[in-house]
């Protein structure tokens, strides 16, 4: 009987899991916002505030310890321009924002993106989403009706 179990598996090992949080977390820091699943987003935005925290501690000795979370461009980013936006923020950095539903699988998508936004972000406007296609139904009673008529 298993009992306390944290965190969420994805379908996938524990390398796997490192990876893809290390990757989500990574294009989170270089582009400001993400689009995701909904179980993803919310699997990250919990490491994502610790190391936004550990930054603003720490400064620039804390690269040796975000060097398994984040890649060298996004630890760059992250010291330099991400963490110094929240000095006067005690906690809460990201914020998800539900987009609707993807058309291939019904996975709900969201945007997880940081709550102080950089000035570049907030002249974009909202990304747009993809319309699901409106699929047409033929009409294949010609052919059933030739056959029927023989």
């Amino acid at each position: 009987m298993k009992k306390n179990i944290f965190g969420r598996k994805f379908s996938r090992d524990t390398n796997e899991r490192k990876a893809l949080f290390k990757s989500l977390i990574s294009s989170l820091v270089i582009n400001d916002r993400i689009k995701t699943t909904e179980a993803k987003a919310k699997a990250i935005k919990a490491d994502a505030d610790k190391i936004i925290t550990k930054v603003k501690k720490d400064g620039e000795g804390v690269r040796r310890l975000l060097a398994g979370v984040l890649n060298p461009e996004a630890m760059d980013r992250l010291i330099n321009d991400v963490a110094p936006r929240f000095k006067n923020r005690n906690g809460g950095y990201t914020r998800i924002i539900r987009i609707g539903r993807r058309f291939g699988d019904n996975a709900m998508e969201v945007l997880i993106e940081w709550t102080e936004q950089s000035k570049a972000v907030v002249v974009q406007s909202a990304i747009k989403t993809q319309k699901p296609k409106v699929r047409t139904k033929i009409k294949r009673s010609s052919v059933k009706s030739k056959k029927n008529e023989k």
